[in-house]
């Protein structure tokens, strides 16, 4: 016979095994917590670990530029050149949508903008300047933009 008093309390407790718990979150890297771009070097993410938050910062935007290079096969331009010639919105070489409405070509323009602002504002005080300090917090601010840049290549099929 089934003891009922059993049973029902294996369903109270049940929640224990189902449900996360802050500690659970604790436990989780910021980075899973962020939803940092899994295609990020590692080099990225164990200069975070080790607490070189410019550094990682860095590497990331020179991935992104690495792939923005290697997708639009522009040759001798860098940074915020080589993002403004690959998402130009008169003549994308990396189109960012079907470029039909003005809608488009705003999304487009702005893209441009923000890829390029993002070399010239985020990665380039850092490849250029031997005392610039970021927080873990900052880092992370930046590590996402740069997920975000890499999703959007994602989504149209770019990488």
């Amino acid at each position: 016979m089934l003891d009922l008093n059993w049973f029902e309390d294996v369903v109270r407790r049940a929640h224990i095994f189902t449900e996360s718990t802050q500690e659970d979150a604790e436990q989780l890297h910021p980075f899973e917590t962020r939803d940092v771009h899994p295609d990020l070097p590692k080099k990225v993410r164990a200069l975070y670990d080790d607490g070189y938050y410019a550094e990682a910062t860095f590497e990331a935007f020179k991935y992104v530029e690495k792939e923005v290079k290697r997708i639009s096969k522009i040759q001798g331009l860098t940074g915020n050149k080589l993002m403004m010639a690959a998402f130009n919105e008169q003549n994308p070489i990396v189109a960012l949508n079907s470029m039909a409405t003005d809608s488009d070509k705003d999304e487009q323009f702005g893209y441009r903008f923000i890829f390029a602002g993002a070399q010239s504002a985020i990665r380039n005080p850092r490849g250029h300047e031997t005392d610039l300090t970021d927080s873990p917090d900052l880092c992370l601010d930046h590590l996402s933009i740069a997920s975000v840049l890499l999703r959007k290549l994602d989504e149209v099929g770019a990488r």
